[in-house]
């Protein structure tokens, strides 16, 4: 497939890595220009795009940047996508340590990914946002594999989840449904299956777990 990644710190660049290794056609663009990605590009064949770039023919989008970033990105975005792209939201809010007090998910409680959605004015799927940007490269296994850990997956929109969902199994992972975005909180930082590794049943059991009170430590 194509893809296009806007953000290439650790888990942008750890899946283009990985993507590019399967054999995908990777399109990477980080907030600084393309010429500062010339050896992540010829590390792994990825090409390096200005962000407005990135989406152009894609059928999947990554969007893995600061959370405070994200109404930053410019207009019209995802004009030239593949038809019935998919988004993958990798992004989390800290409040405290980065992003600053976000009106929408402390006053109207919305929760991340949604507020995110609502800023690229396209349904997003929530992925990768847990996981350990090392364990892109480290961790994944064969289907079936005893030690193959699970991923939490929340969206909307069925197709393009499953679209997701086929895509981090072929990267070496197994995938759990979390539901919509509004329940996408249950994989929010600080809950049971943030950073967890572990198979579809304990990341099941994790989801079941969680609280919808967002954590004091997480509060802007």
């Amino acid at each position: 497939m194509k893809i296009g990644i806007i953000g290439a710190g650790n888990i942008g660049g750890n899946l283009t890595r990985r993507l590019t290794a399967l054999g995908h056609e990777v399109a990477v663009a980080n907030s600084r220009g393309p010429e500062t990605l010339t050896a992540l590009a010829e590390e792994t064949g990825a090409t390096a795009v200005t962000v407005a770039e990135a989406a152009h023919g894609a059928e999947i989008v990554v969007v893995t940047i600061p959370f405070k970033n994200v109404p930053g990105l410019p207009a019209g975005l995802f004009d030239g996508a593949a038809p019935g792209f998919a988004v993958i939201d990798t992004g989390n809010y800290y409040p405290r340590q980065r992003d600053g007090r976000i009106a929408g998910v402390e006053d109207e409680g919305l929760t991340e990914s949604r507020w995110t959605e609502k800023q690229l004015g396209h349904p997003v799927v929530k992925a990768f946002n847990g996981t350990y940007a090392q364990d892109i490269l480290d961790r994944h296994r064969p289907a079936g594999a005893a030690d193959r850990i699970a991923l939490p997956v929340a969206g909307d929109d069925e197709a393009a989840k499953k679209v997701v969902r086929d895509l981090i199994e072929e990267l070496g992972f197994d995938t759990v449904d979390a539901g919509g975005l509004d329940d996408s909180w249950r994989q929010q930082p600080d809950t049971p299956v943030y950073g967890l590794r572990e198979g579809v049943e304990g990341v099941t059991r994790a989801l079941a777990e969680a609280s919808p009170d967002r954590p004091e430590g997480f509060r802007g």
